[in-house]
């Protein structure tokens, strides 16, 4: 061991080198990482792809679009987690989109889309009722509603939801997209909780 100690001393200059090009190559790729997560994090990324261009159509003029507040939820607002640790393994996993784009167009056109809307939907809704609405929750939060600013029927079915242990998407869902055919949430949810 001292023997090892001595030669890593006695080329110290070596070894300084290789710590401080370690360092660097960390610093630059977490930098280009960031970048990276960053740019396929806009809305302008989401919609460049063909498939999602009437998608997004739909998406215009929706309360998530404009609304009186002015605050505006883009694509990764809702469709993607804020962690830096879960958004990572969100864009590992989202690659398979290159797939259905390009190497074997599944979703190209707005018929196929169309085909597959109910589908896909409802991937997304198990997914959201898994973590409990978890993107919904990054900008609406329940600490933060002020109850009185809510009609009547909304905090009794609030209150309703929460006892009955209710996540957003349960009740709130083809907000931003259209209403695919088949069953919503409740349905889908219900009938998976009889299942034997």
């Amino acid at each position: 061991m001292r023997q090892f100690i001595k030669k890593i001393l006695h080329h110290w200059k070596l070894v300084l080198g290789g710590l401080v090009a370690l360092f660097v190559f960390a610093v630059s790729f977490g930098i280009s990482g960031a970048y990276v997560l960053a740019h396929t994090s806009t809305e302008e990324f989401c919609v460049s792809c063909h498939e999602m261009s009437y998608n997004f159509a739909e998406y215009k003029g929706t309360i998530h679009d404009s609304n009186r507040t002015g605050v505006r939820a883009i694509c990764t607002d809702c469709h993607v987690p804020h962690e830096p640790g879960p958004l990572v393994w969100a864009k590992i996993k989202a690659t398979k989109d290159l797939y259905y784009t390009y190497i074997s167009p599944s979703i190209d056109t707005p018929e196929k889309f169309e085909a597959k809307r109910a589908h896909m939907a409802q991937n997304i809704w198990r997914e959201m009722k898994a973590n409990d609405s978890h993107t919904c929750r990054s900008c609406h939060r329940d600490d933060k509603m002020d109850p009185n600013l809510q009609s009547e029927r909304a905090k009794l079915r609030h209150a309703r939801a929460k006892l009955e242990g209710k996540t957003c998407i349960e009740c709130h869902f083809a907000i931003a997209h259209k209403e695919p055919e088949g069953p919503g949430p409740a349905e889908l949810f219900s009938n998976a909780a009889t299942r034997p």
